[in-house]
């Protein structure tokens, strides 16, 4: 062996302590131990024992009600789902083991694309792993090296995370600020790749985006659109199909962007598009390449679930009902919300800080009512929020009583 080499066995020379990789978090670390030792549980580890129902479980041994699982149309104990996943698994065993361009696609992931295709009238569909895999794949595979992404600054983490793997140029603008979004796509250089990215409900404050004023003016300046429909597929528009359904755009946008873990009630994200194109995206897209694809049996109760939200139209009445009646009585009670009025099945009760927001959270467990507790930096504009995702199988009964608990726990801690 070279004298230049160094023998396996022969550590490098230290001039000093050897860096910390995890330093960086311990801002993060101290947050969370000075937040357990003023008393609260830990919001962020709740063990869910039990699951009753789409609406009840016992979390940290007590009966809950759930008011923060994204089950926004209660399919996760449908009867007709629940069968085709116990069919699929002992039809076609418990997994994949390979990615979709190998050994992954299976009879169920076709079907769950027809499914995706035939729920919004478009020519491809693509199923991918999970929701984040979904906006990595297609807004890193689209938008490369010398393109640019104009995106709304409240965007998922996912996008942000599509936009940084793909090298493309990041263009953010105010929060839903149509001005702004005009602004930034009239100062990039003519001939660049363009590509606006939105969502249809922002997860945080329940709010939705302008997108026929945002649609029109992306493709005026001569970009393509991608909206993010996770919170509001199955829920919003006549047939579910989103805002961008109920704005009247679903034909103008290129790419739709969703996940089956919140209305389809099981895991797993798509894209659908008319794109002639699109097609090519299986062998191209590197987060759908490289993955192993979903299980049969999840694919199964998916495509079970999307067929059902076709025709879903009583259970997207009862749930603007709920979504209505909780929103006017918290404002009520004195409760500070993030949007005026009911937008969406998201419900953000805004707290003073973190530790009141999370002692609220701990009182709110201990009524028996489970909701998410948001911080900075996923929540805008440095808020804490108490964040509540309706459910339409939540019943008339159920959210009164979960007004009764934010009352009770909002006195007790001095909220309202």
């Amino acid at each position: 062996m070279s004298e230049g080499i160094m023998q396996a066995d022969q550590p490098p020379e230290r001039t000093g302590d050897t860096p910390d990789l995890f330093s960086k978090f311990d801002d993060t670390i101290k947050l969370r131990e000075d937040l357990l030792a003023s008393g609260v549980e830990d919001p962020f580890s709740l063990v869910m024992e039990r699951v009753l129902s789409p609406t009840r479980a016992i979390c940290n041994g007590r009966d809950t009600i759930l008011l923060g699982t994204y089950n926004y149309m209660g399919m996760t104990f449908d009867p007709d789902v629940v069968a085709a996943g116990q069919k699929a698994l002992a039809d076609f065993g418990s997994g994949t083991t390979g990615s979709r361009v190998l050994n992954g696609t299976y009879q169920g992931h076709k079907e769950c694309e027809d499914a995706l295709r035939e729920f919004y009238d478009m020519d491809h569909a693509m199923v991918f792993s999970t929701g984040y895999q979904a906006n990595l794949g297609i807004i890193s595979t689209i938008a490369g090296k010398g393109d640019y992404v104009v995106l709304d600054i409240d965007s998922h983490a996912s996008i942000w995370d599509g936009c940084a793997m793909g090298n493309a140029e990041i263009v953010p603008f105010k929060h839903n600020d149509i001005a702004a979004m005009e602004k930034r796509l009239k100062r990039i250089p003519e001939g660049a790749g363009k590509l606006v990215v939105l969502e249809g409900v922002y997860s945080m404050l329940g709010d939705i985006a302008p997108l026929k004023e945002m649609v029109k003016i992306a493709k005026d300046n001569g970009a393509m659109v991608l909206v993010d429909e996770a919170h509001s597929m199955g829920f919003i528009g006549e047939h579910g199909r989103g805002v961008v359904e109920q704005a009247g755009v679903i034909d103008d946008v290129d790419f739709i962007i969703g996940t089956f873990s919140k209305s389809v009630g099981t895991v797993g994200g798509f894209c659908v598009s008319n794109h002639p194109k699109f097609e090519i995206m299986r062998l191209v897209c590197r987060p759908y390449v490289f993955t192993a694809s979903l299980p049969p049996s999840v694919v199964a109760t998916a495509a079970t679930s999307i067929r059902k939200l076709m025709t879903a139209k009583d259970k997207r009445e009862h749930l603007w009902k709920n979504s209505q009646r909780l929103h006017s009585g918290l404002t009520e009670l004195g409760f500070k919300l993030g949007t005026d009025e009911p937008q969406s099945a998201i419900v953000a009760v805004i707290m003073p800080d973190l530790e009141k927001g999370a002692a609220m959270w701990s009182a709110l467990l201990t009524e028996g009512l489970y909701v998410n507790l948001a911080r900075p930096p996923a929540t805008p504009a440095n808020m804490t929020l108490l964040r509540c995702s309706l459910c339409a199988e939540h019943s008339d009964e159920e959210v009164e009583t979960i007004l009764g608990m934010f009352e009770r726990a909002g006195k007790a801690v001095g909220i309202i």
